[in-house]
């Protein structure tokens, strides 16, 4: 999703999220008739008092041959005008990504009798009805559309798993609090398949699952996955609140953990428990997907995650470190995103816009914890964590729009762009708050740290921020004050305009924390073991530090650089590198002739496929191979290591 290299779950070699598709298609019916009207109706204001009635609402998720997913529900209701939201708004999403164009068939009745529904012209998401006299319940039939191709978006259903997002299920009734009205759900599962989620299970006969009733904001936010081939590991054995890993998987084989690694799991949860000393829900389930046909998933809720990875993350321990941020980063929102929420966050229902200016506290701290996180129980090696804090500092000291855009106005980017590909994403930058706030972040940490004579540290800040009413589910929101004074609670400095400097100005990327912590960025003719093995994962070749640009395996020119060598020379998108030197590419015969040129006055010369045209691209650069890795700084206290040492 994110072009640049950052090892973090949003930037996993696999599409974590599916783009949203520009158009929708309108489809009409003998018993319900779309009318146009010159201007939009507004919606009800929504009120924070019960909903009279409870939503019943079935869904067969049965037809995995074709990924339709079939849908009823009965809407308690009285005669008169109603309208029908379909969300548009997820917080997890932190954009108006609503599936809507994924939604057929819709079909309303009452009493037996079809009831003609029309779509507000302006509203898109919003559909009005005349409820009939005597109705009590309207009846609503549709389906969701699932993709079948990875074109059309992330694969969630697969012969062997399938993935379910309520939101995109789900429509309710405009005019109420969505934690005020109340859904009953029953779900047919595939013949014989097992599931996890967060939900409470009242019963089960066969294949059909009926989940006891909840409210609809709690029954959004708790999704879930089901298998063929299924598996729920006890991360806290004996626990009275149990954290459990519910693994559904292409294979029985990939199924199959090492008790070391799941050592290492319970450990994270334990590091988890040091670090904020509090608990927020009533049980949590990671929703866990090892596939290489299920979409990749990394997405945040308050009892549960949805993670999906490749289907060797178990099998190929040795391969997979690199990804094992992901369940931290996932866990930590737990705490940090859905407990602890902006205050912009704070909405009625799922069809008002949300204000993400502080995504970089909700994101770019998680980011920083899942990997504190990951390196403190041992789910990656401290050396590994180092280096991928040091591909993170190399990726924003080359990100050329950092002299034009700062960090903040990202938080907008899942609205402005909705995580389509990007032109020229260097330039542009995307949602730079994840990777970019983690080191802000570790700024903060090793400052308090400096400032307390490393008595404090974040860790102090996390217990009283995000630790507060232990025990308790219903969302906290914060201001940015909010934030500025619980720092200040833990070591007194001029923390607002520290944090505004960072976040609200643009400039040099913000590596002051990594020279606090002890070390600092360099580049290497060599990549270290791990960003290699990143680099064979994701099956690129990274010349993004000496070139400006990576190469795909088929020879595709991507991530250019602006203003970098390759982009100076003429290098765009849509091409293809196809000789260097007049050899045949390959990986290997690139990075030679780059070492060969630290030696030779003459300029590198490419051979470039774009569209039709093939042309030679003379590339005149003589710096060599650069590869980023930390590098102590002598005389100093090393602070990194003490950050990532486990806590006992």
């Amino acid at each position: 999703m994110i072009p640049t290299p950052t090892l973090s779950p949003m930037t996993l070699p696999l599409p974590l999220r599916a783009a949203i598709l520009p158009a929708l298609v309108a489809t009409t019916f003998a018993s319900a008739v779309l009318v146009k009207s010159a201007s939009a109706d507004p919606l009800p204001p929504s009120v924070d008092q019960p909903y009279p009635g409870t939503i019943q609402m079935k869904i067969d998720a049965s037809d995995t041959a074709r990924n339709i997913f079939r849908i009823q529900q009965s809407i308690p209701v009285k005669a008169g005008k109603l309208t029908l939201l379909y969300p548009q708004w997820v917080t997890a999403q932190h954009g108006p990504t609503g599936a809507l164009h994924q939604l057929a068939g819709l079909k309303v009745s009452a009493n037996g009798k079809p009831v003609a529904w029309k779509r507000d012209p302006l509203n898109v998401f919003a559909f009005q009805v005349d409820v009939p006299q005597g109705a009590k319940n309207l009846e609503v039939e549709y389906q969701h559309l699932s993709p079948n191709e990875t074109g059309q978006g992330r694969i969630a259903m697969t012969p062997d798993i399938l993935g379910i997002q309520w939101q995109s299920m789900t429509m309710y009734p405009a005019g109420y609090h969505v934690r005020r009205i109340p859904i009953q759900t029953t779900l047919t599962l595939p013949a014989g398949w097992q599931y996890g989620t967060a939900l409470e299970t009242a019963s089960r006969q066969g294949d059909e699952v009926k989940f006891k009733t909840t409210d609809l904001e709690t029954f959004i936010d708790s999704p879930l996955f089901a298998g063929r081939h299924f598996k729920q590991i006890d991360l806290d054995p004996g626990a009275k609140l149990p954290v459990r890993l519910n693994i559904v998987a292409d294979t029985p084989e990939a199924l199959e953990a090492k008790p070391e690694q799941i050592a290492a799991h319970r450990e994270m949860v334990k590091q988890a428990y040091k670090l904020f000393d509090s608990q927020h829900y009533a049980h949590y389930d990671f929703l866990f997907a090892l596939s290489d046909e299920f979409g990749g998933v990394g997405r945040e809720h308050h009892q549960s995650s949805e993670n999906g990875v490749k289907a060797n993350y178990f099998t190929e321990w040795n391969k997979t470190e690199a990804v094992r941020t992901l369940l931290p980063h996932e866990f930590t929102h737990s705490w940090n995103g859905k407990f602890r929420r902006p205050k912009g966050q704070d909405v009625p229902n799922f069809n008002t816009p949300l204000d993400n200016n502080l995504l970089w506290v909700y994101e770019g701290q998680t980011q920083y914890w899942g990997q504190v996180l990951t390196a403190r129980s041992g789910l990656a090696q401290q050396a590994s964590v180092r280096d991928m804090i040091a591909n993170m500092a190399a990726t924003y000291a080359n990100v050329q729009g950092r002299t034009w855009r700062p960090v903040v106005d990202t938080t907008n980017d899942p609205i402005i762009s909705q995580r389509r590909p990007q032109v020229w994403p260097n330039w542009q930058r995307s949602e730079d708050y994840y990777s970019e706030g983690a080191l802000i972040w570790l700024d903060v940490d090793t400052k308090i740290r400096e400032l307390s004579g490393d008595k404090r540290s974040l860790d102090d800040f996390a217990r009283v921020f995000f630790g507060v009413d232990n025990g308790v589910i219903q969302a906290k929101h914060y201001t940015f004050d909010d934030v500025v004074k619980a720092l200040n609670g833990v070591q007194a400095f001029d923390w607002a305009p520290f944090l505004k400097k960072r976040v609200e100005e643009t400039g040099p990327a913000p590596l002051d924390g990594l020279a606090r912590a002890g070390w600092k960025l360099v580049y290497a003719d060599k990549q270290t073991d791990f960003l290699k093995g990143v680099e064979d994962m994701s099956k690129t070749a990274n010349f993004q530090y000496s070139l400006g640009f990576s190469v795909a395996s088929d020879g595709k020119i991507a991530a250019i650089v602006w203003d970098g060598p390759g982009f100076k020379a003429g290098l765009s998108g849509n091409t293809t590198l196809v000789a260097v030197n007049g050899r045949a590419y390959k990986p290997e015969l690139l990075r030679a002739a780059v070492t060969a040129a630290t030696k030779d006055s003459k300029p590198i010369e490419l051979l470039v496929k774009r569209g039709n045209d093939y042309r030679t691209v003379p590339l005149d650069y003589h710096g060599g191979l650069k590869y980023p890795r930390l590098e102590r700084i002598e005389g100093t206290p090393d602070r990194l290591q003490s950050i990532l040492q486990p806590r006992k």
